[in-house]
């Protein structure tokens, strides 16, 4: 009862602003304000807000709420785990073989630098002078990696 006297209130207040809004001259923002005050009103008429009220106080509707939400849960965590393995068996095994296959080209050499290369008991000496970078030259000869040759010979590559 509390709720349909609610409902009708709110309407007419509705009402009440769009037809100041209306004596304004604005009479789409009015239209739009008296569109919405009469929605509460039509849901008292129809018998949706007593349905929502005996559903609010009522046990096993809310019981029903729960089994909804889990249904919910266990739906999006199905959804994750299926976008994060990558699909059916099938489809796993056929990836994983591909993968394996493609992984290393049979031609492939081992790195040229890695860890191995490096001698171990040695500290990389530091040079006193650094020698300035020589421009490049466009002639075609041996120079044209002078600058990346410096800089490995910095770092002590």
């Amino acid at each position: 009862m509390i709720a349909e006297t609610v409902c009708s209130a709110v309407s007419v207040a509705g009402l009440g602003i769009a037809a100041v809004t209306a004596y304004r001259k604005r009479f789409l923002s009015a239209a739009r304000i008296a569109a919405y005050s009469l929605v509460p009103i039509g849901l008292v008429m129809t018998g949706v807000v007593g349905w929502l009220a005996d559903t609010a106080f009522s046990p096993t509707a809310w019981a029903g709420f729960v089994v909804l939400g889990g249904a919910w849960v266990l739906f999006m965590i199905t959804r994750a785990v299926e976008r994060r393995g990558g699909g059916t068996r099938k489809e796993r095994k056929a990836a994983k073989a591909a993968a394996e296959r493609d992984a290393v080209a049979p031609a492939a050499s081992a790195p040229s630098l890695g860890q191995a290369s490096r001698p171990a008991a040695q500290p990389a000496a530091r040079p006193t002078a650094q020698p300035a970078a020589q421009p490049r030259r466009s002639e075609g000869s041996g120079d044209d990696f002078s600058d990346i040759e410096a800089i490995l010979k910095k770092h002590g590559i």
